[in-house]
């Protein structure tokens, strides 16, 4: 199907583009009360997840309610260690448990990576297959995963953490089942990623939100290694590489056969600019709390942050993912913005 929309795709590949894309992270949800209405008709956030139908209807609002340039697939990072074996719960206002966790030789059996992905997560790649019905080519649509060191966080952890100490420890005190757990993730990432494309994902976002808990010398051995490997294997669509708080990895990240490098908020486009050329595009990366301040403010600090950029080889984006209490009006400001805004 031949897309209406293609400017964040050209904007990845480094093509010509008359204007800035723009979509947010966390766009699909719940700063939309149209999200919410859909979110009350089932159990929770799992359910919504493994119903095509309504994962698809919330994954396209975005799309017709603020006028974003791209759809990213309503999903969940943690699919993957579920489908491993790995069995969580969202609870509600406490985030993800896994009853299990991945801390010893034994445990590995909760990380299958021998499973066919539709048998297992079918759910998400028929929620793709909607979605792109009913978008009709209006513009693309993004699948995504989560990064291996992410991953592992959560199996060993077994919940979010504010220093993921338990994960970091076994680093240092079992390196090689850190790595045969990363490699397994790894794989079946791949597999996942590669089964979103043929579904029908225009484009591929890898999420390493744990990134920066790591120095520079162990992300490059537990965290880029492996998505050097993910990259490498992906050549299906454009691909994006976020990894949030990762400042001094960003040149070795430009480096990896990604198309696109997302930034979080405390990274400086025009330095990161400087530091890599004009060989990647980059993706951001307005802080989420600028859009809690007045429309004036977010109009302006937005053009702000457009007048930094030193190449047309840019997606603009928020730095992280948009808050649950902002103001979807702000947000339409945000994005009228940058679709008025003139490239030079």
């Amino acid at each position: 199907m031949k897309l209406q929309n293609d400017l964040i795709l050209r904007a990845a590949k480094g093509e010509s583009i008359e204007r800035y894309p723009v979509w947010l992270m966390r766009q699909a949800g719940r700063i939309l009360p149209e999200y919410r209405a859909v979110r009350s008709k089932l159990s929770g956030f799992k359910e919504l997840v493994e119903t095509p139908e309504f994962a698809a209807e919330v994954t396209i609002q975005p799309v017709d309610i603020l006028g974003v340039d791209a759809a990213i697939i309503f999903s969940d990072i943690l699919v993957v260690p579920e489908a491993m074996g790995l069995e969580y719960q969202m609870l509600e206002a406490k985030g993800p448990w896994f009853e299990k966790t991945i801390r010893s030789e034994e445990s590995l059996k909760f990380a299958e990576t021998n499973f066919d992905i539709e048998d297992r997560l079918g759910y998400v790649l028929e929620a793709i297959r909607i979605t792109n019905k009913e978008l009709g080519g209006r513009v693309p649509l993004i699948g995504f995963a989560g990064a291996p060191w992410t991953i592992f966080c959560y199996m060993v952890e077994g919940h979010g953490s504010k220093t993921f100490s338990e994960s970091r420890k076994l680093l240092y005190t079992n390196p090689v089942l850190a790595h045969e757990l990363l490699g397994r993730i790894t794989d079946v990432t791949i597999k996942y990623l590669k089964a979103q494309a043929n579904a029908g994902a225009h484009m591929l976002q890898l999420f390493d939100s744990w990134a920066g808990i790591l120095g520079t010398v162990q992300y490059a051995e537990f965290g880029l290694k492996y998505i050097d490997k993910i990259v490498n294997a992906i050549n299906e669509v454009p691909i994006t590489i976020f990894s949030k708080g990762a400042i001094s990895s960003v040149e070795k990240i430009a480096k990896l056969n990604c198309n696109t490098v997302g930034l979080d908020w405390n990274m400086d486009i025009a330095k990161i600019r400087e530091q890599i050329g004009e060989t990647r595009t980059l993706q951001g990366n307005l802080d989420p709390c600028a859009l809690y301040a007045s429309h004036n403010e977010v109009e302006n600090s937005t053009i702000e942050m457009l007048n930094s950029f030193k190449s047309k080889r840019h997606i603009v984006n928020l730095g992280h993912g948009v808050y649950p209490d902002i103001d979807p009006e702000k947000v339409k400001t945000f994005i009228k913005t940058v679709k008025d805004y003139e490239i030079k």
